[in-house]
Order: C-alpha cells, then sequence, then structure tokens
C-alpha cells in the first residue's frame, strides 16, 4: 500500500514538474520587452526597425543619421503618434526576429509583402511598391530565365528577390549575401555574373559602373507593408490609420516623389493570403 502512494506520489510530482517546465518555456518565448501603442506613447519614443544601408529605402546619410524614404515614413507615424523615433538598423535576415523578439516595436523596412511573411508577422496595407528584377552587363545575352542556367545570380539572403530568382532560375546558381550593397558590390566586383533587385539597382550600378549594366528580366511587382507582431491589433490599427491619414493628405505622395522621383502607384485594396488587418 505505501509502495503504492510512493508511486502515485512519484507520478504526481513529475506531471506537476513537466506541466511547470511547460509553463516557464511558454513565458520565455514571448517577446518580453514588446510594447504596446500605449506603452510607447507613454515612454515617449518608438523603436523603428529599418534598413540600414539599402538606399533610397533605408541607409545612413554623410551626416550619420538615418535616411530614406522608410526613415522619412516612420518620421511621420512617430509624428502621428506624438512620440520621438529611435531608429534600429535591421540586415535583411534580422527583420523578423527583431520584431518577434520585441527588439524593436514597429517594422518600416522595405517589407515586401509575401505570403510566407505573413505567417510570421503582421501587415499593414501597402505603402511603398517595388518592382523585382534581374540586373546584368549589357553584354550579356540574357532574355529568359533559362538563360541563367549556369550562372551564378547574387540576392540579399531572405529577400523577396532571393525567392524571386531562386523560384524562376532552379538551374542558376543563387549567391546569398547579408544586403543590397553586398549584392550589388558582388556584382561589380565579378564575384556574380547577375544579381535579382529592386528597381534602384540600375541606378546604383550605374552609378558605379555607368552605362554597363541593365534591367534583363522582370520577376514581379510588390508591396512594402508595415510590420507588426501577429494578433497585436493596436499596432496594426495605428499602422493602417495612419497610412490611410497620409494617402488621403498627400504627405506619401510627397515623401514618394522625393525618393522615388514619380507618383505613388494604385495601391491594391488586398493581396490573396495577405490580411491586412488583424483578424
Amino acid at each position: 500500500m505505501a509502495h503504492s502512494i510512493s508511486l502515485h506520489t512519484k507520478r504526481r510530482s513529475i506531471l506537476v514538474g513537466a506541466l511547470a517546465l511547460l509553463a516557464f518555456s511558454f513565458v520565455n518565448i514571448l517577446p518580453a520587452d514588446a510594447a504596446s501603442v500605449q506603452e510607447v506613447k507613454a515612454r515617449g519614443k518608438i523603436i523603428v526597425g529599418i534598413q540600414g544601408d539599402n538606399a533610397p529605402w533605408g541607409f545612413i546619410n554623410s551626416s550619420g543619421v538615418q535616411d530614406g524614404y522608410d526613415a522619412d515614413i516612420a518620421k511621420l507615424f512617430g509624428k502621428e503618434l506624438g512620440v520621438a523615433v529611435e531608429f534600429a538598423p535591421l540586415a535583411v535576415a534580422n527583420r523578423i526576429p527583431a520584431l518577434v523578439t520585441g527588439k524593436v516595436d514597429i517594422l518600416f523596412a522595405t517589407m515586401a509583402m509575401t505570403e510566407e511573411r505573413a505567417k510570421s508577422i503582421q501587415y499593414s496595407k501597402p505603402y511603398a511598391a517595388n518592382t523585382i528584377a534581374l540586373y546584368a552587363p549589357k553584354q550579356d545575352a540574357i532574355k529568359s530565365p533559362a538563360d541563367l542556367a549556369g550562372k551564378e545570380v547574387g540576392v540579399p539572403r531572405s529577400s523577396i528577390q532571393d525567392k524571386a530568382v531562386t523560384d524562376a532560375a532552379p538551374n542558376a546558381t543563387v549567391r546569398r549575401f547579408d544586403d543590397d550593397a553586398a549584392t550589388i558590390q558582388a556584382l561589380l566586383s565579378g564575384q556574380v555574373q547577375a544579381v535579382g533587385g529592386n528597381q534602384f539597382y540600375g541606378q546604383r550600378l550605374n552609378a558605379s559602373k555607368p552605362d554597363m549594366y541593365e534591367r534583363k528580366i522582370t520577376f514581379t511587382a510588390v508591396y512594402n507593408g508595415a510590420g507588426s507582431r501577429l494578433g497585436e491589433r493596436d499596432w496594426n490599427e495605428a499602422a493602417n490609420a495612419f497610412i490611410d491619414k497620409i494617402k488621403a493628405n498627400g504627405e506619401l505622395a510627397k515623401v514618394y516623389q522625393k525618393w522615388m522621383g514619380e507618383e505613388p502607384p494604385e495601391f491594391p485594396s488586398s493581396l490573396p493570403n495577405i490580411p491586412f488587418t488583424v483578424k
């Protein structure tokens, strides 16, 4: 009888211990530093994740200050919330981890809206557009993805162009770099024979070596949204209300013209399997 009670007690202790460990593990996977909109307003500062070296989206200017399209949009968002803006420059692959672990409050970080990413973060309505294409020397005869067989193509790791090139050219060797600047330098230095990039790659390549490179293949047009954590309705609603406001009052068009040199496109009201609002 005593043996039976002892065994029962031991099993119960093991069960309680397992449950405690499970609870501890669950608590520790939550972003401990994640702040709500109200908490950000109370502390008087929002921490914005942004790309640190991807002009004209996000970059450090000659004065050592974060600048670019996303920076200007984020500053307007901070003004809307009534708080100062602190930027956290991030590499492409570090953007989502920084958000979900609470290191940043929101992403204005050239976040192309994809179904895969929508499983990890909550997108806002789109506030920018991006054309993803292949760039290579003019002398190279590349007219279709099939012409990339056996060639080395550079892309920023975990970017939309990474997926575009990987999907479209399975017979190419895809070489992945930390960011856009490293990818562009890889082409300039001859490490790769082509690169997958956005509409500004052509400008940046030709600024370094005039009249040498051109757009060969256009893969897709994608849209960028602000990124917040899944289920955080307050951040999603604040971002969407802000984007609606700057579209209506002309502030978005002003920033778009400043950095893109053109009027903003007609943004879609929905995208397949990419919700703009918390369900």
